[in-house]
């Protein structure tokens, strides 16, 4: 399917601006590190995840603890998603009952993927709290999830996609919005 850019909302810079306040804003709520984990979800969570994890090291000189969740298995729309969906590994701190743990993700849309996230998470343990950090709230919920943290929000269409890029995976750093491509007009019959 071929998409057409509509908006760039975010470039590399303003995408790092984004992260770094919310980094300032997690510490500032959590009053510092300590029983900290910043657990991204995979896929573009995970890297979003690890910058701000660089931005609270910068501001605190301590770095929290990394997690990493694969809600694969844990998606009401499994069964659309492929015939065979490859499952990543999750990787979290043995114990979560004294930690606040801040999911991170790219974009917070209808808030199933959280509702995953959430099921995925208390699957491993308890944590004391739970928090969330989106790079982009774009709107529609379905479920009644709401960030603690925002790089920005954006109204859209439900048409519309907002496409997080970033590096380490798709080899360029950018928030878009996209529409699909119209199909041409087919001609009329003669």
């Amino acid at each position: 399917m071929e998409f057409i850019e509509k908006v760039r909302l975010m470039d590399a810079a303003a995408m790092q601006r984004a992260l770094a306040r919310m980094a300032s804003e997690i510490v500032e709520r959590n009053r510092g590190v300590n029983n900290l984990v910043i657990a991204g979800i995979r896929r573009r969570g995970v890297p979003l995840a690890e910058r701000i994890a660089d931005a609270i090291e910068k501001l605190e000189g301590a770095r929290p603890q990394l997690g990493v969740l694969d809600i694969t298995l844990y998606r009401d729309d499994l069964s659309l998603v492929a015939p065979k969906p490859v499952i990543n590994a999750t990787a979290m701190p043995d114990d979560l009952a004294s930690m606040t743990v801040v999911i991170v993700d790219d974009v917070l849309y209808t808030g199933r993927t959280i509702r995953a996230a959430l099921d995925a998470l208390f699957d491993l343990g308890r944590p004391r709290r739970v928090q969330l950090a989106v790079l982009i709230d774009r709107g529609h919920r379905e479920v009644p999830i709401h960030a603690d943290f925002v790089g920005e929000r954006i109204p859209t269409k439900a048409t519309e996609i907002v496409k997080v890029m970033v590096s380490d995976i798709d080899g360029a750093e950018q928030v878009l919005i996209v529409e699909p491509a119209s199909a041409p007009a087919s001609e009329p019959a003669s």
